[in-house]
């Protein structure tokens, strides 16, 4: 193999990405523009919630039960009603996701000991705002319950005070586990560009030029590679400047060890798509294989919005062959425990597997072609 050879190739191509405003876009635009997009699409934390009140205890220790619910802004009272019928309005409008319904006695049963229940009426027509609603609701009313002492006076001892603590998301924000899991998806955007230039090359002749020259199909397929790696990186450094700038996601790890395990990703996607690239004769047809064996997958198979399924080995089996499933680990764990690459070399080297495995066979099949 000829260096110089190979390096030409890499020029050439980079040159060809830097002069193609859609190839330019699709390698290093697009992926931060993805990530924008559907971190947005994909978060599931609702906010601040606001609650309509109606009180029929009017005691000192209800009013401080709902000062309690309230405490952190997450729960906000905007609306005090007394009747039923003030309600449903409320719900109907969109004005508030719940209603809190303190019932007579509410102080003397928790004096007593007794179960003090309180009424929680949720708008269901928005389920994520309903659940988040009646957990928070549910919490709070726990820890105000065991923080007063339900079996004993409130001037006692607090015999139990329930205090949790989330470590690397202690607010359990899903947009700050989504954007680190969502760069396995946009950064399958250069791989996605790769198998369009293959394929593009065979469609318009060029490639068969190349049989003419001098350079090997393992030079030609060598330079292609890395002018893609290179100018991924740096679509993978806007998507982080995305993520850290404008969504506030913090970053713990080496940038270094993460630009460098995002290399090992790309030679998993890359390496796939150079197969695909050489099974397939037109762009559309690529790019529509490139989304139906990484992209839509990703989404529901690698962990990304649920845990992996255990339920059956091939759901196992299919999930762990895709390489964002490895990715997804390591860039949240990159972004949120801060580790570095001892933590992570099962994952690294799954994925190092996959791309020198998927090159292999590439070449093999480029070979038939090229000489």
């Amino acid at each position: 193999m000829s260096l110089r050879r190979m390096v030409t190739v890499m020029r050439k191509e980079i040159l060809h990405i830097v002069r193609d405003a859609r190839n330019f876009f699709l390698v290093t635009v697009s992926p931060a523009f993805l990530l924008f997009l559907l971190a947005y699409i994909f978060s599931f934390d609702v906010g601040q919630l606001s609650l309509a009140v109606m009180d029929f205890d009017r005691s000192s220790l209800s009013r401080r039960y709902l000062e309690s619910l309230t405490s952190d802004q997450d729960l906000v009272i905007d609306y005090v009603v007394s009747r039923y019928e003030e309600i449903e309005p409320l719900l109907v409008e969109g004005k508030v996701e719940a209603a809190v319904v303190i019932p007579p006695g509410f102080a003397e049963a928790i004096r007593s000991g007794q179960p003090a229940p309180v009424q929680a009426i949720v708008d269901g027509a928005d389920p994520f705002a309903g659940s988040e609603a009646i957990g928070s609701l549910q919490a709070r009313s726990s820890v105000f319950v065991i923080s007063r002492g339900a079996s004993g006076g409130l001037e006692g001892s607090e015999p139990v005070e329930v205090r949790t603590r989330a470590w690397y998301n202690a607010g359990i924000k899903s947009l700050l586990s989504m954007v680190p899991g969502l760069m396995s998806i946009v950064l399958i955007m250069p791989a996605m560009a790769l198998s369009l230039a293959l394929t593009k090359e065979k469609e318009t002749g060029t490639l068969e030029g190349l049989m003419a020259t001098p350079v090997s199909g393992a030079e030609y397929l060598a330079g292609k590679l890395l002018a893609y790696i290179s100018t991924g990186l740096v679509s993978t450094i806007l998507a982080l400047l995305v993520a850290i700038l404008w969504f506030r996601v913090p970053f713990r790890g080496s940038l270094a060890v993460y630009l460098l395990l995002t290399t090992g990703y790309f030679l998993a996607c890359m390496g796939t798509a150079v197969v695909i690239a050489n099974l397939v004769k037109s762009q559309q047809t690529a790019m529509f294989v490139v989304l139906i064996v990484f992209i839509v997958p990703s989404f529901f198979l690698a962990g990304l919005i649920s845990p992996i399924s255990t339920s059956s080995p091939l759901a196992m089996l299919v999930s762990y062959a895709l390489p964002s499933t490895h990715f997804v680990e390591i860039s949240r764990t990159v972004f949120l425990k801060g580790l570095g690459l001892g933590y992570l070399l099962r994952p690294t080297l799954s994925l190092l597997g996959m791309g020198l495995g998927a090159l292999f066979i590439g070449l093999r099949a480029f070979k038939k072609k090229v000489g």
